[in-house]
């Protein structure tokens, strides 16, 4: 924007709202998703399986809503699809898709209660052994060895 333009929109009189609706329409627009690694007890990781997916089983995850912070999402999502209760801990990784606009920040967590509940993006669930996962995406995998590298130095 140059310095006339930017001198005009500081002296509008929109409020805060309005002027990130407005920045919205002319900004790029990227979609936030959040992955967790979730470990229980004994350090296996929780795996969903998704009914959408061509590779069923992959880690939980979801899109962050409006105003919410990325671990209190990711917490939210894993509840309103398995009925588990998680603890999101550390922030492992952030990650872009170089094919679409989306950022992705990937947590390490731990299972803390409840009983799964199926829904209609996930239809089981398992706690895996690291030696003993079901086939999941690659860069999951990744995800997974190196959050049990960090986990196994604490």
């Amino acid at each position: 924007m140059n310095s006339f333009l930017l001198d005009i929109w500081k002296h509008l009189p929109l409020g805060k709202n309005l002027r990130l609706k407005i920045m919205r329409l002319f900004q790029a627009q990227f979609l936030v998703g959040i992955t967790g690694i979730i470990f229980n007890e004994n350090r296996q990781v929780l795996l969903f399986r998704h009914t959408y997916r061509s590779l069923p089983w992959s880690l939980p995850g979801g899109y962050l809503k409006a105003g919410e912070h990325p671990k209190e999402a990711l917490e939210r999502e894993i509840e309103e699809e398995s009925s588990l209760i998680v603890s999101v801990d550390e922030r492992l990784k952030i990650r872009t898709d170089r094919e679409e606009a989306r950022l992705d920040i990937c947590y390490i967590g731990l299972y803390l209660a409840g009983e799964f509940a199926p829904s209609d993006e996930v239809s089981d669930y398992g706690f895996f052994d690291l030696q003993n996962l079901p086939l999941i995406p690659k860069d999951q995998l990744y995800l997974i060895k190196t959050a049990s590298e960090r986990i196994n130095r604490l």
